[in-house]
């Protein structure tokens, strides 16, 4: 009784609890694409190295090296929760590569339907958590307000991505960045299509945050083999997203997911670590 009056008391506010399973998504379909912006060679979620947002850094010279380890350059994003497959740290979708294809904007009225095609194969690296009605609140049962399951968050801007890969028509509407679009998804074998495959140091898990920690594969496949597991699933987590990350995604389209999305193993950021003291507590009322 003692440890559930601590649970109530101390943990309840911090999180929202969401029902249901993991989306079993088809291979090919549709979904909604917003933008973050991550620091270059931020090391998310998935513990994927930080070469994958680095600038082809085999390339420069030696002596140039330092100067550009700094540059993002492959195009990576991050999956919405409940497609992701964990609460935190690594989840099934880590390491897979969508061809994403943009269809048309969402909030914009009327909606802007660009005369060329755009398309871009990027590597999931990051999650997007659950919160009550964002653009990553998609369930089993439930759609985000784009009428989608799916929303795929990409890191832009990036040296990796150029300025103008999204359409606009600043003369119509009066600005360029949409913030929100409809998009198709492909399913791809990351290797070759992804534009860092070519870079060993830009594929797999960095290494001083242990095994257990970090799951991020060159060329997933879905088989159990090469595919990484839901850590929260493993770990009994419930599906949670702190309140203090959700409050931040209703402020702007553009979201900064990343005060939590890597807290399996980075207890330094206070949310996090009081989401620990939380777990922990739930723990001894089970």
């Amino acid at each position: 009784m003692f440890a559930l009056t601590l649970f109530l008391l101390f943990c309840a506010p911090l999180y929202v609890q969401a029902t249901g399973a993991w989306i079993d998504y088809p291979a090919d379909g549709t979904a909604t694409m917003t933008h973050y912006t991550i620091p270059d060679g931020f090391i998310a979620a998935c513990g994927c190295t930080g070469a994958s947002t680095v600038r082809r850094p085999h390339l420069a010279p030696p002596f140039l090296t330092f100067f550009v380890a700094g540059c993002q350059g492959y195009p990576t994003a991050a999956m919405s929760q409940m497609a992701y497959g964990s609460s935190t740290a690594f989840g099934p979708a880590c390491g897979k590569c969508f061809n994403l294809t943009l269809l048309n904007t969402y909030t914009s009225d009327p909606p802007f339907f660009p005369d060329v095609v755009k398309s871009i194969v990027i590597k999931v690296t990051d999650l997007c958590p659950l919160s009550e009605a964002g653009w990553c609140s998609g369930t089993q049962t439930k759609k985000n307000p784009g009428g989608q399951y799916i929303n795929f968050d990409m890191a832009f801007p990036s040296k990796a991505i150029p300025d103008d890969f999204f359409p606009s028509n600043a003369s119509y509407y009066g600005y360029t960045d949409f913030g929100v679009w409809n998009v198709s998804y492909q399913t791809v074998p990351c290797l070759p299509n992804w534009a860092g495959a070519k870079n060993k140091a830009a594929l797999g898990s960095v290494t001083n945050l242990g095994n257990e920690s970090v799951c991020c594969p060159a060329n997933p496949t879905g088989n159990p083999n090469d595919t990484c597991p839901s850590y929260s699933d493993d770990n009994a987590l419930p599906y949670v997203v702190p309140l203090s990350v959700m409050n931040l995604l209703s402020q702007s389209q553009t979201r900064y997911h990343d005060e939590c999305s890597s807290y399996a193993y980075d207890t330094h950021r206070h949310p996090c670590r009081r989401l620990f003291i939380c777990l922990f507590i739930q723990s001894l009322t089970v």
